[in-house]
């Protein structure tokens, strides 16, 4: 199951499009580097949030990203959630 956390297209069948699973990979490393907005990632790689938004809630299920809190984002000025996908920031809560 460690191996599934580090990888973002571990839920998706094989002959899938690649585009999809380039974006995936692409949003997957931005939230690694340091948590941010969805509309920071947005922003960063070019991919529509709203694809963001799916892609989270999706590894949100599989447990692979985990917001480390709250606060303004940089770009748009509002309070939003900061996700991460670096298992060494998550917090031990579990829920």
């Amino acid at each position: 199951m460690g191996s599934k956390l580090n990888n973002p297209n571990f839920f998706k069948g094989q002959g899938k499009d690649t585009k999809i699973s380039g974006q995936m990979t692409k949003v997957f490393n931005a939230f690694s580097t340091q948590p941010k907005t969805m509309k920071m990632v947005s922003v960063q790689t070019g991919i529509d949030r709203a694809n963001i938004c799916r892609y989270v809630a999706e590894w949100k299920e599989q447990n692979s990203i985990q917001e480390v809190r709250k606060g303004l984002c940089r770009i748009t000025k509002h309070r939003a959630g900061y996700l991460t996908t670096d298992p060494t920031l998550f917090n031990n809560v579990n829920s």
